[in-house]
């Protein structure tokens, strides 16, 4: 199959490019620099812009299928001018319409685990409203919404030492936000993985897989607000009102579909073996 990956070059889509690879299909990354990537020697590779239409379309010509990965962090404020409705809505909006102007059949769209135009996060709107344009469409579509995702080249473990300092941290509302996060080499539709952790639990895990400890302080929600919301201007600071938010969003799925590809949850990673410590935890 002849399989075009828009935003292959990142985290997750040079995970899945390996993937496609090994399993003997024809791929094609599409992305705005991808010719530094560490991707297969028989992977083709397009530069383009999925905001710029004209860029992209050639990309879709004798394609069965187009992944579309290309996201901005939802823990960290864009730069460089984008925004998050630009680059999901917008940058969706061109993929449709590329796959369709050129008799793409299936297109798989990378979301978010709580994905709604209504939502709290600009994130998490320009997501939801992303899906809607894909079921919108001729094409026939799956839409993946992963928890956080968490492996070699993810931020989810450098963005919680960022917000943190060892031995001794303050974290809004006491770290106790739930995330469930997942490895990428277990990642498929809509899963989360084997267990539910805290932002103060991965904060403990982050630092004890590097001989450290670490003691939470709560640092209250609303004085947290006042903070992120008070140095979002600065440009060279990474966080803002929306990272205010997101930390507050429950990010648990609400159902945990793995057994619908065939595995358990003992069969996946989790976040501690990952960083190697000796029981997971």
């Amino acid at each position: 199959m002849n399989i075009l990956v828009a935003g292959g070059t990142g985290f997750i889509g040079t995970n899945l490019v390996r993937e496609l690879d090994d399993r003997g299909h024809d791929v094609t990354v599409l992305a705005r620099d991808p010719d530094e990537a560490d991707l297969p020697a028989g992977v083709e590779r397009v530069r383009g812009d999925v905001t710029a239409y004209d860029s992209i379309e050639n990309a879709f010509e004798g394609q069965d299928a187009v992944v579309n990965l290309v996201a901005l962090s939802p823990l960290f404020k864009p730069s460089g001018g984008q925004s998050h409705e630009e680059v999901h809505l917008g940058g969706t909006r061109n993929v449709v319409q590329a796959a369709e102007e050129h008799g793409v059949r299936k297109i798989v769209q990378m979301s978010a685990l709580g994905a709604d135009p209504n939502g709290t996060t600009e994130y998490i709107r320009a997501k939801g409203k992303a899906e809607q344009v894909v079921r919108d469409s001729g094409l026939a579509y799956s839409i993946f919404r992963p928890s956080i995702v968490f492996g070699d080249g993810g931020e989810f473990v450098s963005f919680t030492k960022k917000l943190t300092t060892p031995y001794v941290t303050a974290l809004p509302g006491g770290g106790r936000t739930p995330f469930q996060p997942i490895w990428v080499g277990d990642l498929a539709y809509e899963i989360g993985g084997t267990e539910v952790l805290t932002l103060a639990d991965v904060t403990r895990l982050a630092y004890r897989a590097e001989g450290k400890s670490v003691t939470v302080l709560p640092l209250p929600m609303a004085l947290a607000k006042i903070g992120m919301t008070a140095i979002e201007p600065v440009p060279f600071v990474p966080f803002g009102s929306d990272q205010y938010r997101s930390l507050k969003f429950d990010n648990r799925v609400g159902d945990n579909d793995i057994d619908a590809f065939g595995v358990t949850e003992s069969d996946l990673t989790t976040l501690g073996e990952y960083l190697g410590l000796s029981n997971g935890r």
